[in-house]
């Protein structure tokens, strides 16, 4: 696998704001504050997150056919909205619309926010937030304790339905993601819009499309998955006979989309949700 983002350690240059005045206390206190705290963060989590239980799938793409095997993960319930990145943004004033440094984002970035404090939506609550780098993403999560998913986890939650953890066989799965990418200016929705899938989680499929944390690890070639020296925006033909389901035409739709991006594109229909390890939180 060749990941070709090599300035990931700037993007954590800047320090994330809290904005939490610290209050000297006694010993006893802060433990018991700690635990008190603790217990409210993994609240907060099961509530805003979903239980994505592990197993192995065998993705579309990039590990030669092989079956794949997913540590459990908790997965944002809905993606990111404008209102949270909103609240990040106020908090973080490299990443404002006026400040963002153009080495982690293309002129395209929160390009319909009216300013830097003032989000375009009527309903920012409610709106998913798009036009935002990887870069960006990357660094929202992590202020929130949290993570981008990897592709396989992103495809793993995302191929059920709502009652099967894997409905990639059932045609109308796969006819509602496709109906979908035929519709215009979706990422105006609000969230909850679409089904709840089998984990729980809303909207991976009929809103927006989604950043992963190595969306360009996988890149589809005119030759063979693993010759990376050929035109890697070569993403159709002789490429996708190394697929392991030809029919799954919402599938490659992805897997080209996520080939051709790079990573400070801010894109109108792309936006993105956090994941987090179990073990963080236990």
């Amino acid at each position: 696998m060749k990941y070709s983002i090599l300035i990931l350690p700037l993007v954590f240059s800047f320090a994330c704001n809290n904005a939490i005045e610290s209050i000297p206390m006694a010993e006893d206190e802060q433990t018991a504050n700690s635990v008190a705290t603790l217990d409210t963060f993994k609240f907060e989590v099961a509530t805003k997150m979903a239980y994505v239980k592990g197993g192995s799938y065998i993705p579309l793409y990039g590990r030669d056919s092989q079956l794949v095997t997913i540590s459990d993960f908790y997965m944002d319930v809905y993606p990111v909205t404008q209102s949270e990145y909103l609240n990040f943004v106020k908090a973080n004033q490299n990443w404002r619309k006026s400040k963002v440094k153009k080495l982690f984002s293309d002129n395209n970035y929160l390009y319909n926010w009216p300013n830097d404090t003032v989000a375009t939506s009527e309903l920012p609550e409610k709106n998913v937030v798009t036009n935002v780098s990887w870069y960006a993403a990357m660094k929202y999560c992590a202020c929130q304790g949290k993570r981008l998913p990897t592709v396989d986890e992103w495809e793993y939650a995302a191929m059920a339905d709502q009652s099967t953890p894997d409905a990639r066989t059932k045609e109308s799965y796969n006819q509602f993601i496709l109906d979908w990418y035929e519709k215009p200016k979706t990422y105006s929705n609000e969230i909850g819009s679409t089904f709840k899938n089998y984990w729980g989680i809303y909207d991976l499929h009929g809103i927006i499309w989604e950043w992963t944390s190595d969306f360009n690890s996988i890149l589809l070639s005119g030759e063979s998955r693993n010759d990376v020296d050929t035109d890697n925006n070569l993403f159709c033909g002789s490429g996708s006979l190394n697929s392991t389901d030809l029919m799954n035409y919402a599938a490659f739709m992805r897997y080209s989309f996520r080939s051709s991006i790079k990573a400070n594109y801010a894109v109108k229909n792309l936006g993105f949700r956090c994941v987090k390890d179990t073990i963080s939180i236990q």
